[in-house]
């Protein structure tokens, strides 16, 4: 399935880690069909690489600026940039 050029890059940042951001976000992204990756940095942002189409991720966009339950999202940087089309499903990466 092509993503036809859509994807995004965005930092999310907040409390977001400790508190099952990470894997609430690939539950969240794999129900809706997108394919990229997640991961914690070490400023204590959750970092997420999404591709898609634009309502699936503009639906992941509207999850991640609310977070799981015990996540305080403070804010979510965005940077919409070309599809690699490289990803086969959406994971945790280390």
């Amino acid at each position: 399935m092509s993503s036809a050029g859509r994807a995004f890059h965005a930092v999310v940042s907040g409390r977001v880690q400790g508190v099952g951001f990470r894997y609430s976000a690939i539950r969240e992204g794999r129900a809706l069909g997108i394919r990229g990756t997640v991961a914690n940095r070490r400023d204590g942002s959750v970092e997420i690489v999404a591709e898609g189409d634009a309502p699936r991720l503009a639906a992941l966009l509207a999850w991640l600026e609310k977070g799981p339950p015990g996540a305080r999202v403070r804010e979510v940087q965005v940077e919409w940039i070309a599809a690699s089309d490289t990803f086969t499903g959406f994971d945790v990466t280390f």
